[in-house]
């Protein structure tokens, strides 16, 4: 898979393996976080957007689990801020992936 859905495949692992090393004081990602990061490539792979797909917070097709949900909720809160600092690359390549509307509303 190319595109806009390996990109945020990418961003998403970044993120829980920053939350998990800051939060969970760990080297090794633990098995909690290993699990959110297949539940979210998984449900990235089964998109019905495609590559074509908004943002998860805009999207009208919530496929994550409550329980799921919450826990990505929490990382991104928590790696989105930091993502600049620790990975600006990434961050800022993702941040210009954004249509600029989008970046302005929210």
């Amino acid at each position: 898979m190319t595109g806009k859905r390996s990109e945020e495949k990418q961003i998403v692992t970044l993120m829980i393996e920053l939350y998990c090393r800051k939060n969970h004081r760990r080297e090794i990602i633990c098995f909690d976080c290993e699990e959110l990061i297949d539940y979210a490539a998984k449900r990235l792979d089964n998109c019905v957007f495609g590559d074509e797909k908004p943002a998860c917070k805009h999207c009208p097709v919530h496929c994550y689990k409550p329980a799921m949900r919450e826990r990505i909720r929490e990382v991104m809160r928590w790696a989105g801020p930091r993502m600049i600092l620790y990975r600006p690359g990434a961050a800022v390549r993702h941040m210009l992936s954004k249509p600029l509307q989008k970046r302005m509303k929210t």
